[in-house]
């Protein structure tokens, strides 16, 4: 009887056990009592899955790293990605494994097809934790309505927006004395122009974004990308953005047989004279590559004249991450005025801030007013309409769609 007693009062235990540290690992860090989340992040490891493929890029993250390190004791390891799906897959794995704590991913460098995507699976910790970080007050969310929609999707808190993104297209001004601004311009320049012209191979993010703006262009009624893809429609819908592309196909870059692997290849066959317009998500890229002296100085940049697709970037936590405490100081700190200012920086990153410069303390502020624009950089007032991410749906169907028509099977 006292054996039976005692298996019966360790299975409580096990039980009661279970049932704590399921609670600690939902509410074990509380965004509110800053203080208690840096001392918790002392001496934590974050590892930040975001794409790596950019030197420059890797280049501002270690220096976060640097920062973090000296003024909050956390170590950022940065796992570099080809593809921000590989994070996801990873969190989703571990979730169905019961690895509901110390998870491998802590920190994300997300796109709102990711986060919609991880969101709906419940990979995220579910509390409102990025609006509560000390340095949220100053993010330009009366502005920048993209700061708390993605891609449709209500943020909800549970991402930290990290920078902003328009889709830009730039060339080289001592070849191309005119870019064309029109879609109907710019088949016919692919059309006189051969082998000229290329993108990134959908699901890569540029290549995508390239998707969506024909999309946009094309698409009788803009209206629809708001709401989720009707199957029934999807064909009928998406019929003129494939008639475009396979326009545009037989003279594009290897005849479109291959396309390019992301942003810093295009960059490259611009550089090398492979290709004479490339294109970026990112407005201040061709200024910073010629103060690399990766790009010549007579490179500048142009939008369609509809406008041109817009969002911001962030970063999240997922909902089983091992250094919760960490990832959070890390996302504050990319969020200070310092780390907004220096990816802002064309010298650096040319990443635009998601700050409202006009409402930091003057020390803050002089950080941005001493940034300068580069040659390549459109103002404000040359883009254009901004035109919004559809909905997460619409990325999916698209990249799907685009792999029938332009993967070759083996």
């Amino acid at each position: 009887m006292l054996k039976t007693l005692a298996k019966n009062l360790a299975v409580i235990s096990l039980a009661s056990s279970a049932i704590l540290a399921g609670t600690a690992y939902a509410e074990d860090v509380n965004p509110a009592d800053w203080p208690s989340v840096v001392k918790a992040a002392n001496g934590q490891e974050v590892y930040f899955n975001a794409w790596g493929g950019a030197p420059n890029i890797n280049a501002y993250i270690a220096w976060v790293g640097e920062r973090v390190k000296a003024e909050y004791g956390v170590t950022l390891n940065h796992v570099k990605l080809d593809d921000t799906a590989n994070a996801v897959n990873r969190v989703l794995t571990e979730k169905a494994a019961g690895r509901h704590q110390g998870g491998s991913v802590d920190l994300i460098w997300i796109n709102g097809e990711n986060f919609a995507s991880m969101k709906r699976q419940g990979l995220l910790i579910e509390q409102n934790w990025s609006e509560q970080l000390p340095n949220y007050k100053y993010a330009d969310v009366a502005g920048k309505p993209t700061l708390t929609y993605d891609f449709t999707v209500p943020v909800d808190g549970q991402e930290s927006p990290w920078g902003m993104a328009q889709l830009t297209f730039y060339y080289d001004s001592a070849w191309l004395e005119t870019p064309p601004t029109s879609l109907e311009a710019l088949a016919k320049w692919v059309e006189e122009n051969p082998g000229r012209f290329t993108y990134a191979s959908p699901p890569n993010f540029i290549g995508t974004t390239f998707l969506k703006q024909v999309l946009y262009g094309t698409i009788a009624d803009q209206s629809l990308l708001r709401a989720p893809v009707v199957e029934a429609d999807f064909d009928e819908v998406t019929a003129p953005l494939w008639a475009y592309l396979d326009r545009l196909k037989p003279n594009l870059w290897r005849s479109g047989e291959v396309y390019a692997a992301d942003t810093t290849q295009l960059k490259n066959l611009l550089a090398d004279g492979e290709i004479g317009i490339a294109m970026t998500f990112n407005p201040g890229e061709a200024s910073s590559a010629i103060n690399a002296q990766e790009l010549p100085q007579t490179v500048r940049s142009f939008v369609l004249d509809y406008g041109s697709m817009g969002n911001s970037h962030f970063v999240t936590i997922p909902y089983n991450a091992n250094a919760k405490a960490g990832a959070m100081v890390v996302a504050n700190f990319m969020l200070s005025a310092q780390a907004q200012a220096r990816k802002a920086d064309e010298n650096i990153w040319g990443d635009p801030t998601v700050l409202d410069v006009n409402s930091l303390p003057a020390e803050g502020k002089a950080l941005f007013d001493a940034l300068t624009r580069g040659p390549a950089t459109l103002a404000a007032d040359e883009f254009g309409a901004t035109l919004l991410e559809p909905d997460a749906s619409w990325a999916v169907r698209l990249e799907e769609e685009w792999a029938k028509r332009h993967v070759r099977s083996n």
